[in-house]
This record gives C-alpha cells, structure tokens and sequence, in this order.
C-alpha cells in the first residue's frame, strides 16, 4: 500500500462526493473517468446510479433495460497503475451489471460486459498516459444508436487531455474537424457481436 500510495476512500465520502454531482453522477450518458480507480470505489456507486436511472426509464421495457444498461457500464471507465486492482474493479463492476440484469457470467449479456469493462477499465499510469508496455492508453467512446446497435471508437488519451489546454476548455476554438479523430472505428455492433470479441 504505501509503496504505490493507495487511499481507500470510504463509502459514505464516495456518496457524499458524487451528491455533489448529483445529476450528473445518475445520467446514463455521462462518461465518468476515474484516473486512479482502484478496486472500484468512485466507479461501483457511479454504476449503482446510472442503473438505478436504467431502470426508473425503462424497467417495463426488458429490451431497452437491457441495452441502456449496458450503455451505462460504457459510459464507465478506470485507469488503475496495479494489475490486481484493475481486475478487481471490473470484477466488481460485472458483478453490479450481472446483478441487475439478473444473467450468470456465462450469458451473452454479460460476456459483452466483460468486453466492455477490459476496454474500459485499463492498467496503466494516468501521469505519464501510458500502459505498462509503454503504448498511449486508448479508451473506447461507445455509442447506444437504438434497435440493439452500438457503434465503438477509439481515441487515445493523451489527445484528449490535450484538447482541454485550448481556450481553457476541452473544445475552444478548433474546427469540428480538428476536434477529435478516432484511432480506430468498429463497424456497428450488437450485443451479440460485443460479446464474441473478448479481445477488441
């Protein structure tokens, strides 16, 4: 613990913080990004919320609850610098997500969760923006486009940290052009689809 500086913030903090972005912290669409996640202590509650919202939207709809759930959990994301911990914290956010959707780990539902949450939830140093083989940590941004389809593309991090510096906010002045390129696009994708690659 102290050799890498881990703090466990507790729970009634973790509440009382995200009650100040209250809004926020219960949209389903909000990307939340926690740069040192740990075992999962911000992004486990974030969840809780988002699908606390999945379901007072769409809990009569099974399809919807469904597919908005899993937006959710997309919409979650984590870098951790400790290789247990990473796994801990998607174990724990699966565990939430399967939970929900009532599906064992052998399900569909959940094996495209464990796809999402190894995009997602990615070893490496927030600081120097790297993983540990050196490489720019790309996030996934994953789209919910309705009818069971989701789109996925790729940025790296770097290039989006970078763009908060113009005029003070993460998209200044620049063209919509120069804004943001991908570094990958996926075709659209179902849950189906998600859930055969494990390896994205």
């Amino acid at each position: 613990m102290a050799d890498h500086g881990e703090v466990f913030t507790p729970a009634w903090m973790v509440e009382a913080m995200l009650d100040l972005v209250k809004e926020e912290s219960e949209r389903i669409d909000s990307r939340v990004l926690e740069p040192a996640c740990g075992a999962g202590n911000f992004l486990i509650p974030v969840l809780v919320r988002k699908l606390a919202t999945v379901q007072y939207r769409y809990g009569r709809n099974e399809f919807e609850k469904r597919h908005h759930a899993l937006f959710a959990l997309m919409c979650t994301y984590g870098i951790e610098l400790l290789p247990d911990n990473a796994q801990d914290c998607r174990d724990k956010l699966a565990f939430v997500f399967n939970g929900f959707l009532g599906v064992d780990t052998s399900d569909e539902w959940a094996r495209s969760a464990r796809t999402v949450l190894a995009a997602n939830i990615v070893q490496g140093d927030a600081l120097t923006m790297n993983d540990p083989a050196g490489l720019p940590i790309a996030f996934p941004e994953w789209g919910y486009l309705g009818k069971g389809k989701f789109q996925r593309r790729d940025f790296r991090y770097d290039s989006l940290t970078q763009r908060a510096s113009f005029e003070g906010t993460l998209f200044g002045e620049l063209d919509h052009e120069d804004l943001f390129t991908p570094v990958k696009t996926y075709p659209l994708m179902t849950v189906g689809q998600i859930a055969e690659q494990v390896n994205l």
